[in-house]
């Protein structure tokens, strides 16, 4: 099964989050749950904020890749297309809210869900939380809306 970020075209698939073309970057792969979307990682010791535990930046970046990707996918269920179809729909992120809950463990897998709340016609409101086990570490709001054209490589 492809994930979202594996249908992103290769001139807009770089983002640090979950570019499958950028090689330093997380590469994260989300997918669908039923009406929810996950993603799964494990953060290694290159994302310590202190001993054992995740730094604040990594969480947020979790939130908002997921919660855009989760909004590309959700506007194309929306429109009944299926994610390779044209035109290509892709989200960036408006405004990221996170709410920081319980340290993020390092080399534990996190697992990422997120539910969209709202779809408008250039808008998609996505609510994401990380998870430790059964412990919610965040939470976040993101408002994604369609990539501007001017985005886009010439």
């Amino acid at each position: 099964m492809k994930a979202f970020q594996d249908y992103y075209p290769d001139d807009i698939s770089h983002c640090y989050g979950c570019g499958r073309l950028n090689e330093q970057g997380l590469q994260i792969k989300s997918y669908w749950d039923g009406e929810q979307s996950y993603a799964k990682l494990i953060p290694n010791e290159k994302y310590i904020a202190i001993p054992g535990f995740a730094y604040g930046g990594l969480i947020a970046s979790l939130i908002d890749c997921h919660s855009t990707g989760t909004a590309a996918a959700a506007k194309y269920r929306a429109q009944s297309r299926e994610m390779d179809t044209k035109p290509v729909l892709r989200f960036v992120t408006a405004s990221l809210k996170v709410d920081f809950l319980a340290p993020t463990p390092l080399g534990v897998e996190l697992e990422i869900r997120g539910k969209v709340v709202e779809i408008g016609e250039k808008k998609v409101i996505v609510e994401t939380k990380v998870m430790a086990g059964n412990t919610i570490c965040a939470k976040g709001k993101v408002v994604a809306v369609l990539m501007p054209k001017t985005m886009l490589q010439k």
